[in-house]
């Protein structure tokens, strides 16, 4: 798996365990081994031009997912990889640790605690998981806290 992280916030993350998380909710979904993503981490500014570009949105967001070769991801096992090996890749996800930071505050938990949840949470609206509808939304998040639940006793071994 090939995951490529670019820290461009200006604010200090720690990228293996952005990178570890992605790699395990990936891992856990049956992604196929040979796919590419690529994280980026951005300030404020940057994230509140891309939320109003791309989303419609006010101001900044905590984190977007732009999907690439939605027909060419293998969604799990029972699925073959693609024609000839070649790499499907993903998309990008895109973090704004300072509005996680914010998030965190008022969640009660860590900036790298919301940051993990949030880099699950883009992996899987790469996988093609939404939260638009209430059914879709208790798919997703129950999901979502499966996998970091999952990763986070792979790291208290």
């Amino acid at each position: 798996m090939s995951i490529e992280i670019a820290n461009e916030s200006g604010v200090e993350v720690d990228t293996d365990a952005v990178l570890a998380v992605a790699r395990h909710a990936l891992d856990e979904m049956g992604v196929n081994p040979l796919a590419e993503l690529s994280v980026l981490l951005v300030d404020i500014e940057y994230m509140t031009e891309l939320n109003h570009r791309w989303m419609g949105g006010d101001g900044p967001t905590d984190v977007l997912a732009f999907p690439m070769d939605e027909g060419s991801v293998d969604h799990g096992p029972g699925e073959s990889a693609p024609a000839g090996g070649e790499p499907a890749l993903l998309g990008d996800i895109v973090l704004c640790p300072e509005v996680a930071a914010k998030q965190a505050a008022v969640a009660g938990h860590s900036a790298a605690d919301e940051l993990h949840l949030l880099t699950v949470h883009g992996v899987l609206h790469l996988l093609g998981y939404d939260h638009a509808e209430p059914e879709e939304e208790r798919e997703m998040f129950g999901l979502q806290a499966r996998l970091l639940a999952s990763w986070r006793s792979t790291r208290s071994r």
